[in-house]
């Protein structure tokens, strides 16, 4: 079963249950997996892997506002945007831990046979590549540099 399909699946679950959180969140994510969809010129049909990058940048999109309510004096609606955040992580990879982000680093640079910061794009493309949505992009980037400087 796609991600799609799943998401679909679990929407009409939690209307049948009247979990009204959940019901929003999953609309909202399959509105936005069909924009993506539908995006450019041609509409096309999306893989479980770029479903899954959709999914991240909606987690992302979340916590940078729980962030923003947060500092702006709204811990209500902070709230709101850390729970459909966290309904969303569900359909996610398990995230890396860091010492497996670590090695993945290191087995990266020693692949591509970096030596400075000069090759961070090279390994930064390849370690992206190799960890796909498992991986948060800033701690990626944090690790990478930490590891050729």
């Amino acid at each position: 079963m796609s991600t799609l399909d799943q998401l679909t699946s679990d929407l009409t679950t939690a209307m049948k249950a009247r979990d009204t959180l959940r019901v929003s969140t999953l609309r909202q994510l399959i509105a936005a997996v069909r924009f993506e969809a539908k995006a450019g010129s041609v509409e096309k049909e999306l893989s479980d892997d770029e479903v899954l990058k959709v999914l991240a940048r909606e987690v992302k999109k979340r916590r940078d506002s729980a962030q923003i309510y947060t500092d702006a004096g709204a811990p209500e609606r902070a709230a709101t945007e850390n729970a459909e955040a966290d309904v969303i992580e569900t359909y996610l990879p398990a995230q890396l831990s860091d010492d497996e982000l670590q090695a993945l680093v290191t087995a990266v640079i020693a692949d591509v046979g970096a030596t400075s910061l000069r090759d961070m794009g090279a390994v930064m493309k390849e370690a992206t590549a190799r960890a796909g949505a498992s991986a948060d992009g800033k701690k990626l980037s944090a690790s990478v540099r930490a590891a050729l400087s």
